[in-house]
């Protein structure tokens, strides 16, 4: 027996994670936007938030498939028929609003004070970067976001920029931001400061590492740790015992770290030098070496946009072929993504690392739970860890491994480009050294 709404309601589900998204939550999302319908039509806003949360985890499929997914399991019920025509009329009839408030209410850290791998002395670790998402080259998203260009012409999709504050230790979106790639990353990182706070430790690329972006930081009473470009040369003002020193960058006190890091695996060996700069400037409390150690965690967000692009989107172009549109579309796609991180982040809450726990897993398994319409209210006895957890905990991935490959073009013009470009994809055993330079680097 199908436990789940009555009559035209009933498609609105998003099977066992309707309940981390239930329908009091989109019902006063949507009275508080204004956008509940006034009469009742055989597709109630309520069924569109779900319509396209369910479609952002079927991003393969056209909007009339996925409606159908969402009523595979639903066959004894009186359901009206639906055509493209009435969903695309849906679609714009809730806008852009609702979608964006319901990602408000669901980003997060999606962390405990008993989180695993989430704080570093004490200090929530989050990361800020940006990505790329293609939209479709229709006329009503060329003329806003523009197209790629070189001295012959113009090629590809137009993008949108997508720039997030991650929480590394759960992969969990904070806050994310998005507009054309005009503007660039650093520019819209700044919106994303609204949701810095003290006892957070912040780590941003080399592109972020501007004298005004880490004022701006700084400005929040978030901690920060910066990768700087190898022209910068900030002065010495006081060498510490541990070989950093410390410096000023603009109008902020920082601490640099200069670093050598070799990685040697049976192939060969790397080396390459990093310098850091941070607002921990005490070299006892927070040791110069576990600082270059905590860098790494950064590459999280990256792990965050590849579950988004490749696990979700499939490398795929979004579906909406007008700005309002792709914006509603990507707010659904945000959500859906931290809504499948927090199921994690609660199956794992048992001192286990979230890092352990597979997106992917989860991701095939939410989707089964939709085309079922299982789980849809919870029962009474309550069950926080549910089907989708269970299959995470059942197939919990190793720790962390080191990363080892390089940014590479992951989609040259030939998929077989890499053959004579000599590119080796093999996986290597590896071991890590971390050396402090406590001289100034040579120019």
């Amino acid at each position: 027996m199908i436990a789940a709404a009555e009559g035209v309601f009933a498609p609105g589900h998003l099977g066992e994670l309707t309940q981390i998204v239930p329908f009091e939550m989109v019902d006063t999302i949507l009275a508080d936007c204004a956008a509940t319908q006034r009469r009742l039509r055989k597709l109630p806003a309520r069924v569109v938030v779900y319509l396209l949360l369910a479609a952002a985890l079927f991003e393969e499929c056209g909007y009339m498939a996925v409606w159908r997914k969402l009523t595979a399991a639903l066959g004894d019920l009186p359901l009206p028929t639906i055509t493209a025509t009435a969903l695309w009329h849906a679609r714009i009839r809730l806008g852009v609003h609702p979608m964006r408030e319901l990602f408000d209410l669901l980003r997060g850290p999606a962390t405990t004070i008993a989180t695993t791998g989430a704080s570093w002395a004490a200090l929530l670790v989050v990361a800020i970067d940006g990505t790329y998402l293609d939209v479709p080259d229709a006329p009503a998203t060329r003329t806003p976001l523009g197209k790629g260009s070189n001295q012959y012409a113009t090629s590809g999709y137009p993008q949108i920029c997508l720039v997030a504050l991650v929480a590394c230790g759960t992969r969990a979106i904070i806050d994310a931001v998005f507009g054309p790639c005009s503007h660039g990353e650093s520019t819209h990182g700044r919106r994303l400061l609204r949701s810095l706070r003290p006892g957070m430790i912040v780590l941003l690329d080399r592109g972020f590492a501007t004298n005004a972006f880490l004022q701006s930081v700084a400005d929040t009473d978030a901690a920060f740790l910066a990768r700087l470009s190898a022209v910068r040369k900030p002065p010495v003002l006081h060498r510490l015992p541990d070989g950093s020193f410390l410096s000023r960058i603009g109008q902020v006190q920082v601490r640099i770290i200069e670093c050598e890091i070799t990685i040697a695996t049976t192939a060969g060996q790397h080396t390459g030098i990093y310098r850091l700069a941070t607002t921990l400037t005490d070299h006892r409390c927070h040791p110069a070496f576990d600082l270059v150690r905590l860098y790494h965690e950064r590459w999280e967000v990256e792990s965050a946009y590849f579950a988004i692009k490749k696990s979700m989107l499939g490398r795929r172009v979004l579906r909406a072929h007008t700005l309002p549109g792709a914006t509603q579309e990507i707010y659904a796609l945000l959500s859906a993504y931290q809504v499948i991180r927090i199921a994690i982040a609660i199956a794992t809450a048992r001192g286990i690392d979230p890092a352990r726990g597979s997106f992917t897993v989860a991701f095939q398994s939410a989707r089964d739970q939709i085309v079922q319409a299982a789980n849809v209210i919870a029962g009474t006895t309550i069950d926080l860890i549910g089907t989708i957890g269970r299959a995470v905990l059942d197939q919990l991935m190793p720790a962390r491994r080191l990363r080892l490959s390089p940014r590479a073009v992951k989609r040259p013009l030939s998929r077989y480009a890499y053959k004579s470009l000599r590119v080796d994809r093999r996986t290597y055993k590896a071991t890590i050294n971390i050396d402090i330079l406590t001289a100034p680097i040579s120019p």
